[in-house]
């Protein structure tokens, strides 16, 4: 059967909105096998606990502090800035721990993946880690060691929880076509070319499934480069259909076929949110153009909002994972 999930943001700028955020999480996605409960992100709370905050967290032997024009990398140990965004996930994990007792479910966390992160922090003497072959190697190298790390923390909390690890790669398909400005913003980077995309990837996911967890890759850009991140080891792959292009098709066709998961973007996160009904239809309709037989992979598919939910007020939020779950619900 089909199940729901969120991408991992949520309003809010206070520790109320995030306690208020996994309340909602838990209580809609948790009771049963049709919701996939997920750590909420609350960027509004700042720096620290953005994708690239959350990220400077969870890697390992890396130091970094926060700079007015971002995240920098540093030479020593990390700064006053790292340890504030280490003792928010904590503080966080510790509230997971506290809803999610005895939990036996599917549970997923979220970290920003290698790419989007030399994408968005500047190296110690400036400019971004994309432009140094040597940092962004060490990058990937720290993020998949810390990752290693973060799983044992989540499962030593809630131990019976089967983990799946969400890497958010928004920024690649800009990295792979020399889309990322450069600091002066007169030009761009050089493009990455796949297999160096790939290798640094494949690193990240394999720890996390060398540490027990799933691993699953999120890319809300309609150029999604579905058939790297599935050739990296991803076993998930969660995109928003209404803008994905055709040339992802096949590649999600592959992986469904091959017993992996698709969560399909289908609730938006503008506007009015649509009835379960009208949501569960588009995911048919994307699985017969693929040339799907929807009753027998109903379970490899997972529904979700086009994005995060960081834009929609909490009552908002509410209504789209239960229009999610209720899409989830009913299809066959």
């Amino acid at each position: 059967m089909a199940e729901a999930t969120g991408i991992g943001s949520h309003s809010g700028t206070d520790e109320p909105a995030f306690a208020e955020a996994l309340r909602v999480v838990v209580g809609e996605l948790g009771p049963d096998e049709r919701g996939v409960p997920y750590l909420p992100e609350v960027p509004g709370r700042g720096a620290h606990a953005m994708v690239t905050g959350r990220a400077t967290a969870i890697w390992a032997e890396l130091g970094a502090d926060l700079q007015p024009a971002g995240w920098r990398l540093t030479g020593g140990g990390g700064g006053i800035d790292q340890r504030r965004a280490r003792s928010l996930l904590a503080q966080d994990l510790d509230r997971l721990e506290e809803q999610a007792q005895g939990y036996a479910g599917r549970l997923k966390v979220q970290v920003g993946g290698p790419w989007t992160l030399a994408a968005t922090v500047e190296r110690p003497r400036g400019d971004r880690v994309l432009a140094d072959h040597g940092a962004r190697r060490d990058l990937a190298e720290a993020l998949a060691e810390g990752v290693r790390g973060h799983v044992a923390d989540v499962r030593r909390r809630v131990p019976e929880a089967r983990l799946i690890v969400q890497v958010d790669e928004p920024a690649l398909p800009a990295v792979l076509a020399a889309r990322v400005p450069t600091a002066s913003g007169w030009g761009k980077h050089r493009a990455v070319d796949r297999p160096e995309a790939s290798a640094a990837l494949e690193g990240v996911l394999r720890a996390i499934e060398e540490s027990g967890a799933e691993p699953w890759v999120h890319c809300c850009d309609g150029d999604v480069p579905a058939d790297l991140l599935v050739g990296a080891g991803a076993r998930g792959l969660l995109v928003d259909l209404g803008v994905l292009a055709p040339t992802a098709y096949d590649a999600l066709a592959q992986l469904v076929e091959d017993g992996g998961t698709v969560g399909l973007g289908v609730v938006p996160t503008t506007g009015d949110v649509p009835a379960g009904g009208a949501a569960a239809e588009r995911v048919l309709r994307f699985a017969e153009m693929l040339g799907l037989d929807p009753e027998e992979v109903t379970d490899r598919w997972v529904v979700t909002p086009a994005c995060g939910l960081a834009g929609r007020s909490p009552a908002e939020a509410l209504t789209s994972l239960r229009a999610c779950r209720q899409a989830a619900s009913d299809l066959p």
